[in-house]
C-alpha cells in the first residue's frame, strides 16, 4: 500500500514556493539551524503534553453530561472507570502505531499508510475543519466561563462576554504558540502541576466532606440507572471528551528525543494516573453536590469549592482557567502539527506547510486553525459541541486501530519496536464501533451533521488532490498565495530530513 507521504497529490507543489532553505541560495533558520521542526520533547515534556491535554476542560464541565445521560451515580462513575480504561487500551494501540510509523500527523500518518490517501485526507478534513477547532472552542468558551462566573454569582454571564474572552485566549495562545515550541513546552510543566493542584484541592474537599458524613448520595447510587444503549453511549462521548488528548503526543512524533522509548513511557505514566484522578474527583463532586445541583451548574468545580472553601473559594476559578488554558495552548501546538503534515504531504495548499525562519515553528497552519476556531465561537453551547466533537473522533479512532490490524495482516516484517497483543485493538475496535454506531438514533443531528461533513470532503478530494491538470488560474492563485504566506510570516519549506 502507497504511503500517504509519497502521495504527489499537487502538481504545483514543487513550484509555488521557494521550496528549501539549500534554494534560497543557502540561508539558515535562526542561529544557522536547519530549516525544521526541531527535536526538542523529552519524556518530561511528553509527559506534560499528555496531561496538558487531557487534564483541561473536560473534567470540570463533562461531570454534568454524562451523570446526565448515565441517569445515575453508580453509572456515572462506572461510565468515568471504563472511559480510563477504554483510553489506556487505546494509547498501548497508538504506542504500537507510533514507533512503527515514526511521522507526525498521529492518525493521519496511520490511516495513510495502511488504506492510502483518500480516507487519510478525509480525517485531514474532519479534523481542521471539526475537531480541532471545536475543541479549541470548547475550551475557549470553558475558561470564559470560569474567569466570568464569579463576576456573576446569580445569574449567567453574557454570551458575548464568554465568545470575546474565549477569542482573546484562543488568538493570545496562538501567538505564543507561533513564537516559541520551547516556551510553550515549558510552560506545560508548570501548567501540569496547576491542573494536579486543582483536582488535588476537589479530592481533598470531597474527603474532608465524606468524613463528616457526606455519603448519603451514595445509598441509592443506582437509581434512575439509564438501560437505553444508545443513551448509555452518548453517556461515554462526554467521559471520553475529557480523557481525549491521549494520543496527541503521537502528533508530534517527529520533534520526539527518542520516540521509541520516551513515547510509550509518558503514554505509560500519564493514562492511569489521570484515570485514577478522574475517578476521586467525581466522587469527591458527589460527596459536596446532590445530582441536581450538579446538573443545573454548568461551572462544577467552581459550586463545589464555593460550598466547601467559603471566602478561599475564588481560588479554584482561578487554578482551572490557568489548567484550560495550558490545555488549550497545548491543543493549539500538538493539532498544527496535523494540519503542517498534511499541507507538505499536498493535503493542504503548500503555504501551509511553511517553517518561520526566525521561531522554527508552523505558523502559517497555527494562524489557519486560529481563524477556523474563532468562526466556531458563533457557537456557544458547549455541550452540543462536545457531542459532535467526540463522535467524529471516535469513528476515525476506530479507523486508525483497524489500521493497526490490516498492516499486522498485511505487513507482518514491518519493524515494531511495541507489539501488543492482538486482543487489545480487536477489544478496542469492538467498544469504538459499540460507541460510534449505536447514538445513530440517539443523536441523530449531531451524527449526521459528523458523518455529511466527512462524505463533503471525497469531491473536494476528486477536485483539488486528484484532479492534476487544473486550471493555469487556479495554479496562478495558489502561486500568489504561497509567495503572500511567505512574505507574511517569513517562511520556507522544510528541508528534508538529513
Amino acid at each position: 500500500m502507497t504511503s500517504v507521504q509519497s502521495d504527489t497529490t499537487s502538481q504545483c507543489s514543487q513550484q509555488v514556493l521557494v521550496a528549501t532553505a539549500s534554494d534560497c541560495n543557502g540561508r539558515k533558520g535562526a542561529a544557522g539551524q536547519q530549516m525544521r521542526l526541531k527535536k526538542q520533547l523529552g519524556l518530561m515534556e511528553g509527559v506534560a503534553i499528555i496531561l496538558g491535554i487531557i487534564i483541561g476542560s473536560g473534567i470540570f464541565v463533562s461531570p454534568k453530561g454524562v451523570l446526565r445521560e448515565a441517569g445515575s451515580i453508580g453509572l456515572s462513575l462506572v461510565v468515568w472507570g471504563l472511559c480510563g480504561f477504554l483510553s489506556m487500551l487505546g494509547a498501548l494501540c497508538y504506542a504500537e502505531l507510533g514507533t512503527s510509523i515514526l511521522k507526525s500527523g498521529s492518525d493521519y500518518a496511520y490511516i495513510g499508510e495502511a488504506f492510502g490517501s483518500l480516507p487519510s485526507f478525509l480525517y485531514l478534513w474532519d479534523a481542521v475543519f471539526i475537531f480541532v477547532p471545536t475543541t479549541n472552542a470548547i475550551m475557549g468558551l470553558t475558561v470564559a466561563n470560569y474567569l466570568a462566573k464569579p463576576l456573576f454569582p446569580d445569574c449567567d454571564p453574557p454570551d458575548i462576554a464568554l465568545r470575546l474572552i474565549a477569542a482573546a485566549c484562543i488568538t493570545g495562545l496562538t501567538l505564543l504558540n507561533c513564537w516559541s515550541t520551547r516556551v510553550t513546552t515549558q510552560l506545560q510543566t508548570l501548567v501540569m502541576v496547576t491542573k494536579l493542584l486543582a483536582l488535588g484541592l476537589v479530592i481533598v474537599g470531597g474527603c474532608l466532606a465524606m468524613s463528616r458524613g457526606g455519603v448519603e448520595m451514595f445509598d441509592n447510587m443506582w437509581e434512575g440507572t439509564a438501560t437505553d444503549p444508545g443513551q448509555v453511549a452518548v453517556s461515554f462521548y462526554s467521559g471520553i471528551f475529557s480523557y481525549a488528548g491521549w494520543n496527541y503526543l503521537n502528533f508530534m512524533t517527529e520533534e520526539l528525543n527518542d520516540p521509541f522509548t520516551n513515547l510509550p513511557r509518558a503514554i505509560y505514566i500519564s493514562l492511569p494516573l489521570v484515570t485514577v484522578v478522574y475517578v476521586l474527583a467525581n466522587v469527591s463532586y458527589l460527596a459536596v453536590l446532590s445530582p441536581a445541583a450538579m446538573l443545573s451548574s454548568d461551572a462544577i468545580a467552581v459550586t463545589f469549592s464555593s460550598r466547601m472553601f467559603g471566602y478561599l473559594s475564588p481560588i479554584m476559578p482561578a487554578l482551572i482557567s490557568i489548567s484550560t488554558l495550558g490545555s488549550l495552548s497545548c491543543h493549539i501546538m500538538t493539532s498544527s502539527r496535523l494540519c503542517f503534515v498534511g499541507a507538505r504531504n499536498g493535503h493542504f495548499p503548500d503555504c501551509l506547510s511553511l517553517v518561520t525562519i526566525n521561531y522554527l515553528t508552523p505558523a502559517p497552519a497555527l494562524a489557519f486553525l486560529c481563524i477556523l476556531s474563532l468562526l466556531c465561537l458563533s457557537n456557544s453551547n458547549i455541550y452540543s459541541l462536545i457531542d459532535y466533537a467526540a463522535f467524529v473522533e471516535s469513528m476515525f479512532i476506530l479507523l486508525a486501530i483497524a489500521s493497526l490490524l490490516y498492516l499486522r495482516y498485511t505487513r507482518p516484517d514491518m519493524p515494531r519496536p511495541i507489539k501488543v497483543s492482538l486482543a487489545i485493538p480487536i477489544i478496542f475496535l469492538l467498544i469504538c464501533t459499540f460507541l460510534v454506531f449505536l447514538p445513530l438514533y440517539v443523536r441523530p443531528k449531531e451524527v449526521g451533521m459528523g458523518l455529511l461533513i466527512t462524505a463533503c470532503g471525497v469531491p473536494v478530494y476528486l477536485l483539488c488532490i486528484s484532479w492534476k491538470d487544473k486550471p493555469t488560474w487556479l495554479v496562478s492563485s495558489l502561486h500568489s498565495l504561497g509567495y503572500t504566506s511567505q512574505k507574511v510570516f517569513l517562511g520556507l519549506k522544510e528541508d528534508k530530513e538529513e
